[in-house]
């Protein structure tokens, strides 16, 4: 079954999405919004376990390819490291809708996840999303120095050759984000660059007046 676009964007609308490129500051402003303004936060990094959990290998097989060790994970190439992660997250997204339209049919919930601007073109309208970005380059050492990804960076530091799994893995995620990160700048959304001198304080206002929130 395929539902409509407007279906989906009107079972939805009580959503805020915070999307944008890795470290660019997603999960610190949807926490902030939600003490702010008592919105309940969805992670979809969270959720994850708990979908792959109830998932079929028949239908998400990416969601359960298992690897033995770091060194079979990051052993691979680059362009089937790649496809792995499009392909988890394309799975994983319709666990997360069904979530979504179950949470926020009676109150606002603000979901901190990573979408392209084809799946936000689909989901929502642009004063429903903000897209936080940085550009992706050392984005493996600020996975690794970051306390809430201490267990990817053990996993990581586990490999044979550190560096090697490091290089590949930084290699991954730039060719990914590389035109992801350009795109949204070009867009028409409300995007907003990583900045050390903006406050966490200041960047939640900014997001907040671009939601109506204020």
């Amino acid at each position: 079954m395929k539902f409509q676009d407007n279906v989906i964007r009107e079972y939805l609308k009580n959503v805020y999405f915070v999307a944008g490129t890795p470290c660019g500051g997603k999960t610190t402003v949807s926490r902030g919004l939600g003490e702010k303004y008592h919105i309940p936060v969805y992670d979809i990094d969270e959720m994850f376990p708990v979908h792959q959990r109830i998932s079929d290998a028949k239908y998400q097989p990416s969601m359960n390819k298992s690897f033995k060790d770091a060194d079979e994970f990051f052993g691979r190439t680059v362009e089937e490291y790649r496809e792995w992660l499009i392909s988890n997250t394309r799975e994983d997204l319709e666990f997360v809708i069904m979530d979504l339209i179950r949470l926020s049919q009676n109150e606002l919930v603000i979901c901190d996840c990573h979408l392209t601007l084809s799946e936000a073109e689909l989901l929502t309208s642009s004063d429903r999303i903000v897209f936080m970005i940085k550009e992706p380059k050392d984005l493996v050492n600020d996975y690794c120095n970051r306390p809430d990804h201490q267990e990817f960076n053990a996993f990581i530091h586990s490999a044979t050759d550190v560096e090697k799994a490091k290089a590949t893995c930084s290699e991954t995620l730039k060719s990914l984000n590389d035109k992801h990160y350009q795109a949204i700048k070009e867009s028409g959304y409300f995007w907003l660059e990583r900045d050390t001198n903006r406050s966490v304080e200041e960047t939640v206002e900014l997001v907040a007046e671009h939601f109506g929130m204020k």
